[in-house]
């Protein structure tokens, strides 16, 4: 008799530090039926080193998609982009850009450091 395969389970990165954000995001993952682990971290800083797996992220995953918000403390969203781009460890995975920003020139920023949407 076969065994059922689970399916892989998709791991996301969500960069926020709106808890309202966070919840909404948090509540919108639940609701699906896919195989989805939401990883959460509140700060460009805390972001870099979750994917580079320094400090006490040792163990995390490399995400299968990110949603970065641009207004992060620490080192802000537009920094952590770039810094994701540009490093070959990372520049595969799809970054979509959380913002309540319509400034054209944070839209066209994004698209110019490969974010794979606004």
């Amino acid at each position: 008799m076969k065994q059922r395969n689970e399916a892989k389970q998709f791991e996301i990165l969500l960069i926020e530090d709106n808890p309202s954000d966070v919840r909404l995001t948090t509540e919108a993952i639940e609701g699906s039926s896919r195989n989805i682990k939401l990883h959460i971290v509140e700060n460009g800083l805390e972001a870099l080193h979750f994917l580079r797996k320094e400090k006490n992220n040792r163990e995390s995953p490399t995400p299968d998609l990110i949603f970065l918000d641009l207004n992060l403390p620490k080192k802000n969203g537009r920094e952590v982009l770039a810094e994701i781009k540009e490093d070959i460890n990372f520049k595969q995975i799809p970054v979509v850009v959380l913002t309540i920003s319509s400034a054209e020139e944070d839209i066209v920023n994004a698209y110019e450091n490969h974010a794979n949407c606004h």
